[in-house]
């Protein structure tokens, strides 16, 4: 085994709610697989939560019972994402001094005009 990159944080938790972590090199093992379609459920899951959440606020007769469900998946969904964001945004590449884009390459927004 190479050397070790980092940890990758999963998309679960154990069963006292602790986050879990995989040490491997393999982008491809079978458990970083899994964590990649688990965390692509939870963002299509969110993704639909969403559309949901717009029809259900746009209707005048949801009750409270309906919209405090609501708000739990809501919370449920975005706990996920931030999960996922966070364990995506720990494996980007950093740059050092020298990396940065050469300004006459980058596209417009990225220079800073528009």
């Amino acid at each position: 085994m190479g050397a070790m990159t980092g940890l990758r944080l999963l998309p679960w938790s154990d069963p006292d709610g602790k986050p879990c972590y995989l040490a491997s090199d393999d982008g491809n093992s079978p458990l970083s697989r899994r964590a990649d379609a688990i965390e692509d459920v939870q963002m299509s899951m969110g993704a639909e939560l969403l559309q949901h959440a717009r029809a259900l606020l746009g209707a005048p007769t949801a009750d409270a019972r309906e919209l405090r469900y609501l708000a739990d998946r809501l919370c449920e969904a975005l706990r996920d994402v931030l999960r996922v964001a966070e364990s995506r945004g720990a494996r980007l590449p950093a740059y050092g001094e020298g990396d940065d884009p050469d300004p006459g390459t980058a596209p417009a927004s990225a220079a800073g005009s528009s």
